[in-house]
């Protein structure tokens, strides 16, 4: 696979996602953070499914002010606090698809129910604080404190917040969690659930969730977004 530069894969992550159920209109936001300290971010005012390598803006993690930027989502604040609390995370992202969303507006966990679920094994919070934008530190630094260790939270009445080491399982994850959701909701339609005992799904985690396989599925969709002719080098 060709180097990729972080504001290549912000790009391709996000019109990634856009197809995996993040669109909504000019809203929802990826980042990623090297090794610097640098994160790059979606800017304001462009859908997911039409983001450039251009498009992605720059902030500081130290830097209180810079997320404040013009061209900065509003945001950007909560992508800066979880970078801030969790050293291990390197990409970040902030979305509204609706099976999650839905989720999240209801008091149900998000049971182990399919592999995609096991992703996910130790557990999806809900962040329950006020379901408004997340507009400053203070709110940014609650949303992170309620993901704690995890790979997800959901922000009730409000929509996801999901990190990854790097870009691609960051996409990965946020796939996924949207996925897990919308089948759990379609297993409801048939009857009781039958979800996987935690002991099982936490056992599966380590075969079913490789570095390998991420980057598999990475060219996977850098190769659909070619045959769409969405590749984040030219606009659609």
């Amino acid at each position: 696979m060709a180097e990729q530069s972080l504001r290549e894969q912000v790009a391709w992550a996000s019109r990634i996602l856009a197809t995996e159920g993040y669109a909504d209109l000019t809203l929802g936001h990826v980042s990623a953070r090297d090794d610097d300290g640098r994160v790059y971010i979606k800017r304001k005012g462009v859908a997911l499914d039409e983001v450039e390598p251009d498009d992605v803006v720059e902030f500081s993690v130290d830097d209180a002010d810079s997320v404040f930027a013009p061209d900065m989502h509003l945001e950007a604040v909560l992508h800066q606090a979880v970078y801030q609390a969790r050293p291990d995370v390197g990409a970040v992202v902030h979305g509204h698809p609706p099976y999650s969303t839905a989720l999240g507006a209801t008091d149900a966990p998000l049971e182990l129910l399919t592999h995609d679920a096991v992703l996910f094994a130790d557990g999806v919070p809900l962040f329950e604080g006020s379901p408004e934008l997340i507009l400053d530190a203070d709110q940014g630094r609650a949303v992170a404190a309620a993901l704690g260790p995890h790979r997800a939270v959901l922000l009730c009445n409000h929509g996801v917040l999901v990190t990854g080491k790097d870009v691609p399982w960051a996409t990965l994850c946020a796939a996924t969690l949207e996925r897990a959701a919308k089948l759990q909701s379609i297993a409801h339609t048939f009857g009781s659930l039958r979800p996987i005992p935690a002991g099982a799904a936490l056992a599966m985690h380590a075969d079913k969730y490789r570095d390998a396989f991420v980057q598999e599925y990475w060219a996977a969709w850098l190769r659909k977004l070619g045959r769409l002719g969405a590749d984040a080098r030219t606009r659609t």
